[in-house]
């Protein structure tokens, strides 16, 4: 596998440059030879142009890595069934990326180049399609779930409550891919923001980002009554078999999401001897979500909400941003830690939390974007590539 390893990387080296012309070149030539996968895809290509590219590098990063690579892409797999992709369409693929490297490559292409690229899509496609055909029949590729409730909490952020039209299986801290009637074929994760319920009710917190298709269209023109389409429930942030008896949640923004979720889950089945909350935002009125959080707090007196705001001066409460405020307010070594929100705060968060001895293990966090994922049969991305901590962008 290193010689082909090699003959990869060599062979990336001589195309990694031709990035926009070799995927349109890829593009072109799979919707030339198999026109039916064409509805797979959104109807605007400029960013699955960037994806696919993204993908591959991806891809030529992680094939010496092949345990954390098979497990990954079996995931993968699972979550493309909700695009209906089929056996066949692997081979389609395939031939259609090796066709444009070997173009783009030009005369330092050869035989075993194309041999060691061949092998490797060769191993992708059977990983994926295995954990594919293994897990139909068990659940549904994906749901339908109508809009319950939608409440408008900032004029950019939006709370959503879903029905969905079967039990949807899901652990608090996870996420969900979802589509929306206006823009088909275009996912995007949502964090789940309450533990499971007995009524099967989902939650999610949105916040309309600029040129957030998705995000726009849930925030500004969803209504009770639409349906929307997800994806399986998927994500790592959860709670460990046998956490710590202390625990601390950070979040920033609409990181709070998952948070919630995991607070939930906590009062209500392990009960921790301290619960540390964090929340923190730009302004007071960006704390979108306190009296929610008052509410758990006041079900569960050990629940210790702190609200934080770093730019509005005058600000009564605690004032400074999340990485500072919390390392100051307490000792979190013996503490479970759950982080979310912004990449920047996030890593901040971490960095600062391990320097103060939070052992990595316990250590639960997510990453909002992540600069490479491994999707080279449709390149739409909605699962994190390694580290497991990190979550897909949700616009």
């Amino acid at each position: 596998m290193t010689d082909n390893l090699t003959l990869i990387r060599e062979s990336f080296t001589l195309v990694r440059d031709s990035g926009e012309k070799l995927t349109a070149h890829f593009y072109a030539t799979l919707f030339l030879h198999n026109p039916e996968v064409r509805a797979f895809f959104p109807p605007a290509m400029d960013i699955q142009r960037d994806r696919l590219f993204q993908a591959l590098a991806g891809a030529v990063r992680m094939l010496d890595r092949p345990e954390e690579l098979t497990s990954f892409l079996r995931q993968l797999g699972r979550d493309h069934r909700k695009y209906g992709v089929q056996s066949a369409h692997y081979d389609a693929v395939g031939s259609a990326l090796l066709a444009t490297l070997s173009k783009f490559a030009g005369d330092a292409w050869t035989e075993a180049h194309e041999s060691a690229w061949a092998q490797a899509y060769g191993q992708i496609a059977s990983a994926m399609s295995g954990a594919a055909e293994e897990e139909a029949g068990r659940t549904p590729a994906s749901w339908l779930a109508e809009v319950v409730g939608h409440e408008m909490r900032t004029p950019d952020v939006a709370v959503l409550t879903l029905r969905p039209d079967a039990p949807f299986p899901y652990r608090a801290g996870q996420y969900t891919t979802v589509e929306t009637a206006r823009w088909p074929r275009v996912w995007r994760p949502y964090s789940i923001a309450n533990a499971p319920r007995r009524d099967g009710l989902l939650t999610l917190h949105v916040r309309a980002v600029p040129a957030g298709w998705v995000s726009n269209a849930l925030v500004h023109h969803t209504r009770v009554g639409d349906v929307l389409r997800l994806g399986p429930g998927r994500g790592s942030m959860v709670l460990p078999e046998h956490p710590a008896r202390r625990v601390l949640c950070v979040a920033g923004g609409t990181g709070l999401a998952p948070i919630k979720a995991l607070v939930e889950d906590m009062i209500s089945r392990h009960r921790p001897l301290t619960l540390h909350l964090f929340t923190g935002a730009r302004r007071e009125s960006d704390l979108y979500d306190l009296p929610g959080l008052r509410q758990l707090s006041a079900v569960f007196p050990r629940l210790l909400l702190v609200p934080v705001v770093s730019e509005e001066i005058g600000y009564p409460g605690v004032l400074g941003r999340l990485p500072e405020v919390v390392p100051a307010q307490g000792q979190w070594g013996e503490h479970e830690v759950f982080v979310s929100g912004p990449d920047d705060m996030v890593m901040s968060m971490v960095e600062r939390l391990q320097r103060l001895g939070v052992p990595g293990e316990r250590l639960h966090y997510e990453l909002n974007t992540t600069p490479e994922a491994l999707d080279i049969t449709t390149g739409l991305l909605d699962s994190p590539v390694a580290p497991p901590r990190r979550f897909p962008g949700a616009v």
